[in-house]
């Protein structure tokens, strides 16, 4: 694989998120503890407190400024400034204690005073739950310290018991449900909001589909190419051998030798034609599966692989055969450019993605756009999986795919 030294990462698509595989970044940071996140939900009271102190004390006395034409866009400066010391504290508390992250860029001022008015209220309506929550904890101590003096009949503790379940079941489901509120209002404010997140998906999917196109049409120039250059050549050269043979003043030995270098000459054409048909589809998938297709890759490479293939259970088609093209295009540019003396094959499923690893000790210095690589960017960018290529000038080149499997 020569070429300038190429450290890339091709990702077209984001993948399973949460997944941390070797060899490749964490998907998602994992969610923070429950304790820290309690611990964010109940700072989020206090700053909904500092929200409506500072309508109270900022809004009401610019309130008539901001309706009087000549002075409302300064006042809207003077309100929205101090917000965005509040909206800073909030984007803040939510990155620390829930683990969200945000793009760095600019927010509108309506957006911001937006933001923290529903925040400062739902952050109030969240107080009063957890205030609801404390005062059925001190009912219920109450309620186990009559039971141990004898002093509740069962009737009563029955009722007592219904009722405080009922609203300790009340009480959760409004926590979960005011904090969910609260991060999606973050994720609209902050971003991206989910009307961004549908777009960015809209153009990831428009620009896969290009890319499968475009490697369609690259492998039909490439299958065309094959049967031109190759075994086109060798059916003319036969049929001059063949035409050869027919013409009269031959000698017995010449026709003899004509009809076994035809004949040689055939069997070189059928080998030709079985590689291009494996290089289009191997049929040994479907017969007999990725693990048997990748052992013919072995065979045909010039090059000695070791394969190491954890599988136990079977894969979804469309996987084993971006997996299988993933191997044998890497096995190839490997045979072709690197000088290499040892190919190293990893197929092994984490979670729900499969890794496919593909390690050369050549010279490096592959290059990502080269056509092999781009088609196989392509390929695993419609199934939504990541390409990583680290290929350092002096080697080893590292070929990675993550591929989703669910």
């Amino acid at each position: 694989m020569q070429g300038d030294p190429a450290d890339t990462t091709i990702q077209p698509l984001p993948t399973v998120p949460g997944t941390a595989l070797p060899g490749g970044e964490p998907e998602a940071k994992p969610a923070p503890a429950l304790p820290l996140r309690a611990a964010g939900v109940f700072l989020g009271c206090l700053t909904a407190v500092l929200g409506l102190l500072y309508f109270v004390v900022a809004g009401v006395p610019l309130g008539p400024l901001l309706l009087w034409p000549r002075t409302r866009r300064r006042a809207f400066v003077v309100l929205t400034s101090g917000a965005r010391r509040l909206t800073a504290l909030e984007r803040w508390r939510r990155s620390v204690f829930f683990g969200d992250s945000f793009p760095d860029r600019p927010v509108p001022d309506h957006h911001i005073l937006r933001y923290l008015a529903a925040r400062t209220y739902t952050g109030l309506i969240t107080g009063v739950v957890l205030g609801l929550l404390g005062f059925g904890a001190v009912l219920a101590g109450l309620l186990i310290a009559s039971l141990a003096r004898g002093t509740l009949d069962g009737r009563e503790l029955v009722t007592q018991v219904v009722l405080g379940g009922v609203l300790l079941f009340l009480d959760v489901q409004g926590l979960f449900s005011l904090e969910a509120l609260d991060a999606r209002m973050a994720r609209e404010c902050f971003g991206p909001s989910e009307r961004e997140l549908m777009q960015q998906r809209i153009d990831e999917l428009a620009t896969s589909r290009a890319a499968v196109l475009q490697a369609v049409d690259t492998e039909r120039r490439r299958i065309e190419r094959d049967l031109h250059d190759g075994v086109q050549q060798r059916l003319v050269a036969l049929a001059m051998l063949l035409g050869r043979a027919r013409r009269g003043g031959r000698t017995p030995e010449q026709a003899r030798s004509l009809l076994e270098q035809a004949h040689k000459e055939s069997q070189d054409v059928l080998t030709e034609l079985r590689e291009v048909a494996w290089r289009v589809y191997p049929t040994a998938l479907d017969n007999l599966g990725l693990q048997e297709a990748l052992a013919g890759v072995s065979e045909r490479c010039s090059i000695p692989i070791r394969t190491d293939f954890a599988l136990a259970e079977p894969l979804p088609a469309s996987v084993e055969t971006a997996a299988y093209f993933v191997v044998s295009e890497a096995v190839t540019n490997a045979a072709k450019h690197s000088a290499a003396t040892e190919i190293q094959v990893s197929v092994r499923k984490y979670g729900p993605v499969l890794l496919v690893q593909v390690e050369d000790d050549g010279v490096g210095g592959a290059r990502p756009e080269g056509s092999g690589l781009t088609g196989l960017h392509s390929r695993v960018g419609a199934l939504d999986g990541r390409l990583h290529v680290h290929s350092p000038s002096g080697g080893p080149t590292t070929i990675t795919a993550e591929l989703p499997c669910a």
